[in-house]
């Protein structure tokens, strides 16, 4: 095993290791595809590893979370994502390291050590074998392909990218089916956000495939996805190559989370003034004490949801991108009018209880 750990983190002995991105909407057949590749890949004498997000993340996750004082709403989901590439690049600097070493306390450690086990299985004969790692997700936004590309250069690996093109249609039709199925308006919202690689705007998503997976995947799909798999394993990336437009691709991405920063304060601020003349109103009602904190409280978590919603359109509108401003002012007082027009509603139910 310690063999195995040069040949995974350094490539020093040979071996060639690949973070393949599987992205696109939920049931646009991700999980599927990761199979076929599997088996693929073992043909080829690959080791092959899917890396899937819904089971590695925790329910619990996706719920928004942040309360009056929090300026940057956000959903613990960032910080998940987060652990899954952690506890990846760990394993890329030490596959002997034990579980219960690894911090990666915020994901389910049982199926990441169902994960790796068929990594390090037995049925490969040499440690020199190449590694491939699936990760299978939505991955709807760019930055998060990116950290993924980033990981992938530090480490000198190939990087690829497989984007599943299916019509919303097939995908909420085969969802409804599941045992668990994600509601209809997620989907579509999932599909509202989604943007797909784009070679010609990211000069890092230049090995990406686009595969029309809203009917059986075929032979010649496979052999696609193989191909691009295989230039993406015999041309790694070099973390000592220049990067000056991964660089510029980081400065953009932080102006957008900046200017993001800077709408949302001035929206939280506005409905705090309304929150406030809400809650002097109720005053004025003589609403008992519980039903004040009651109000709050229900404020309070339509202002988190609607600032959250906020920041994912402003970051989703390329807004902040080579000089293009849209107008900014109107999206803030568009999303402050909302929260007046819910904050009425919520108002006047208690204030109907009260009389």
């Amino acid at each position: 095993m310690r063999d195995m750990a040069a040949a995974v983190a350094g490539r020093a002995d040979g071996a060639a290791g690949c973070l393949c991105v599987l992205c696109g909407l939920p049931a646009a057949g991700k999980s599927t595809l990761a199979s076929r590749i599997v088996c693929a890949a073992a043909e080829q004498g690959w080791r092959g590893i899917v890396v899937p997000y819904d089971n590695l993340i925790p329910e619990h996750a996706f719920r928004i979370k942040g309360g009056e004082d929090s300026q940057d709403m956000h959903t613990e989901w960032k910080s998940h994502r987060r652990a899954v590439l952690q506890c990846i690049q760990q394993f890329l600097e030490d596959p002997d390291v034990r579980m219960e070493q690894q911090s990666c306390s915020l994901i389910n450690n049982t199926a990441w050590e169902k994960c790796i086990q068929s990594l390090t299985s037995e049925s490969f004969p040499s440690d020199e074998a190449p590694f491939l790692f699936l990760l299978d997700d939505n991955f709807y936004y760019p930055s998060m392909r990116y950290e993924v590309f980033q990981l992938a250069r530090k480490y000198s690996l190939g990087f690829c990218q497989i984007y599943l093109q299916c019509d919303l249609e097939s995908c909420m039709r085969r969802n409804h089916s599941r045992s668990q199925p994600i509601p209809a308006d997620v989907m579509m919202e999932m599909a509202k956000r989604l943007e797909p690689p784009n070679p010609e705007k990211n000069s890092w998503e230049t090995q990406s495939l686009s595969i029309n997976t809203s009917s059986n995947l075929s032979k010649c799909d496979i052999q696609r996805v193989m191909d691009l798999i295989s230039s993406a394993l015999n041309n790694p990336l070099s973390a000592a190559e220049d990067n000056t437009e991964q660089k510029l691709y980081a400065l953009q991405e932080a102006d957008r989370q900046k200017c993001a920063n800077s709408v949302v304060h001035q929206a939280d601020q506005a409905c705090r003034r309304l929150i406030s003349e809400a809650m002097k109103t109720a005053k004025d009602y003589q609403i008992t004490s519980e039903d004040m904190r009651s109000l709050a409280t229900h404020l309070n978590e339509s202002k988190a949801g609607l600032l959250h919603h906020l920041r994912q359109q402003l970051l989703q509108e390329a807004i902040f991108i080579q000089g293009e401003d849209l107008n900014v002012d109107l999206i803030k007082n568009r999303a402050v009018s909302i929260f007046n027009e819910n904050k009425k509603e919520i108002l006047a139910k208690f204030i109907k209880n009260q009389i």
